[in-house]
């Protein structure tokens, strides 16, 4: 498989779903990693949320700069 191929095909999952089995079990592991997260690591997202008021740097909840 061509090295754009590769890189299309972790990039477009249309195109992936298009390749037959056997040449995506050819495809390397995606360097960036898993692009899926579970729900318990997305319960753990707080998104840059802050207790905060005002712009500060928080290193409690109680405690504010």
């Amino acid at each position: 498989m061509k090295k754009r191929d590769i890189i299309r095909a972790w990039r477009d999952e249309e195109f992936r779903l298009s390749l037959s089995e056997e040449q995506r079990a050819q495809l390397p592991v995606n360097p960036a990693g898993s692009v899926e997260l579970a729900d318990e690591d997305l319960l753990s997202v707080s998104g840059g949320w802050s207790s905060c008021r005002r712009p500060c740097f928080c290193p409690s909840e109680t405690t504010c700069y």
